[in-house]
């Protein structure tokens, strides 16, 4: 019998110097069934500096599968380009051929389908082994990570981010920002933060007190490599009070401060930086805008927004590259930097095939000695599903469609919400849902499951807000997430119009009857940023739910009419 590592057919070639790609070689590879680890990891070194990119891990150290959107809206300057094109529009804009394997790890079309014969992504230990390779090709490569690296599982989530920062420190980074791992609180932020042997970076991290750059996090680190200076810029994800709960972090205040990111650019060309990187948790969007606002920056590695470009794309002089998530790719960028300046850039975004990258040994019993402690929790199958189970999507994902389902289920709901985030593996039809499944899609800091009266009013008034958070024209009024999924209630949102205008013809699913604004419901949600929360803890209330349905169906999710897309 054939073995998937013989089946499975992909390669990436490199984005060539300025301008040019050589993204089609991976489709041609795909088409004559021709994959190796060295075709995956084969680049044309270029220039004298290399970057290695990861981001947005969210603590998978196994391999998973993981689907991209099949809905991701730009508005305003935004609409209809990278990263807002999916399926059939992605892969035409990158010649990528319907069924190959770039199609199954850029898009989401015949997803299940293509996993039978792709497999499983990511697997940190399968990222160490390109790590590897590239720093053997380069050994005084940069390896910068992202951020949304110590959460997003149980493991993470039961060892307060100490088994994702003993991995991390094993690849031995040079220097990282930071979103998500704000949630475990500053006192144990401080704690790790304190411990790295690497930089811990963040230029618009200030004292909330002060209003002054916060000592613990330095805004930039000067490298020297390849005979060249080189300036890393944190920017930490800017809004950290708004998107999650303030007073887990209260010391500190964020904001993007493309004014202090300006001087922070002005003063390490002063110093006599030849290359200047910024390290982003921004999303790509506010990136981009941040790009044609501040000068003098080389190359932005873009984090938040999950999105993955085969190619880098050029704001004026700067150059953003996008790695996706959940250690499913890693980016090299190779960087020609002469007499004071970057005269070229070579980039390849490489796909994490966990049956084509052989795994590093040193970090896969790493791994497991992470995990051995808490196998038997993590293993425990507590259901099946016959649907696929997704995140990915503006509106709606059917892991988000069945938490809805078992909020208002086991908390006796008029309605369900569900935070939009964009974080968690998928699972195949057929597939076991065990309890690290659950936790992939749930786990953090504030996971209470609360129950309340909300008047038909406020519930439009959080629905409003939200969409402004994703549908504002101004990128830097964006928060980089999805819309909040909702159960039990349908409604029309048109995007194109403004704040308080955009949501329309709310009605209760259960009755068919339009919501009252002066009426009360009850509606269950999880992930309040408000403090005291109280509820059971979201994993168990989704998890009590797969153990009565025994094997979960999700039925399409008809209950959002998009008008303006």
């Amino acid at each position: 019998m054939i073995s998937r590592r013989d089946f499975l057919q992909v390669s990436m070639a490199a984005s060539a110097l300025v301008g040019a790609s050589g993204f089609g070689n991976w489709g041609r590879l795909a088409a004559q069934q021709s994959l190796t680890q060295d075709q995956l990891l084969q680049f044309d070194t270029f220039g004298n500096i290399s970057l290695i990119h990861i981001t947005d891990i969210h603590a998978q150290l196994k391999p998973i599968y993981f689907r991209e959107p099949s809905v991701n809206l730009g508005v305003g300057g935004n609409k209809g380009h990278v990263p807002h094109v999916t399926g059939a529009d992605f892969r035409k804009a990158y010649g990528i051929a319907d069924g190959s394997a770039s199609a199954y790890a850029l898009t989401h079309d015949d997803f299940s389908s293509l996993a039978q014969g792709y497999g499983r992504v990511g697997g940190m230990d399968r990222v160490a082994t390109v790590i590897n390779a590239i720093r053997a090709d380069r050994p005084d490569a940069l390896l910068l990570d992202g951020g949304d690296t110590w959460h997003g599982s149980y493991t993470c989530h039961q060892t307060a981010g100490q088994d994702m920062v003993n991995v991390m420190n094993a690849l031995k980074p040079d220097a990282m920002t930071f979103h998500w791992e704000f949630t475990l609180g500053s006192e144990r932020v401080n704690e790790i933060v304190e411990g790295l042997p690497f930089a811990a970076l963040g230029q618009n991290i200030f004292d909330s007190e002060w209003d002054e750059p916060a000592e613990l996090f330095k805004p930039y680190k000067f490298f020297d490599r390849g005979g060249a200076k080189v300036a890393v810029i944190g920017q930490a994800f800017p809004y950290m009070p708004i998107a999650n709960p303030g007073w887990m972090f209260p010391e500190y205040s964020f904001g993007i401060r493309d004014e202090h990111m300006q001087e922070m650019v002005d003063e390490v060309r002063a110093a006599g930086a030849d290359v200047v990187v910024v390290l982003s948790h921004n999303g790509f969007d506010v990136d981009k805008k941040m790009a044609g606002v501040v000068t003098g920056v080389d190359v932005i590695l873009s984090g938040h927004t999950h999105d993955a470009l085969p190619e880098p794309v050029l704001v004026g002089q700067t150059h953003i590259i996008a790695s996706g998530s959940n250690g499913k790719f890693v980016s090299r960028v190779d960087l020609d930097v002469r007499d004071g300046q970057m005269m070229g850039i070579r980039h390849k975004l490489i796909p994490i095939f966990a049956d084509v990258i052989a795994p590093d040994p040193v970090i896969s019993k790493l791994i497991d000695e992470q995990r051995a402690p808490y196998a038997d929790q993590l293993s425990e199958v507590i259901g099946k599903t016959d649907s696929l189970l997704y995140r990915r999507g503006n509106f709606n994902g059917t892991w988000d469609d069945l938490i809805c389902d078992a909020l208002l289920s086991e908390r006796e709901a008029d309605i369900a919400m569900s935070p939009g985030v964009r974080w968690g593996p998928s699972l195949n039809p057929g597939d076991d849902i065990t309890r690290e499944d659950i936790w992939n899609v749930t786990s953090m800091s504030y996971g209470a499951a609360y129950r309340s009266e909300m008047t038909g009013e406020f519930i439009k008034v959080i629905l409003e807000d939200v969409a402004d958070n994703i549908f504002n024209p101004d990128p830097y009024y964006q928060q980089g997430g999805d819309m909040v999924r909702i159960g039990g209630m349908g409604y029309r949102i048109d995007i194109t119009k403004p704040q308080g205008e955009r949501i329309s013809e709310m009605t209760l699913l259960k009755t068919g009857e339009k919501i009252d604004a002066s009426k009360s419901y009850v509606v269950s949600g999880w992930a309040s940023v408000n403090e005291g929360t109280e509820g059971p803890m979201i994993w168990d209330v989704v998890e009590d739910h797969i153990r009565k349905q025994g094997t979960v169906s999700v039925t399409p999710n008809t209950s959002v009419n998009v008008v303006g897309a």
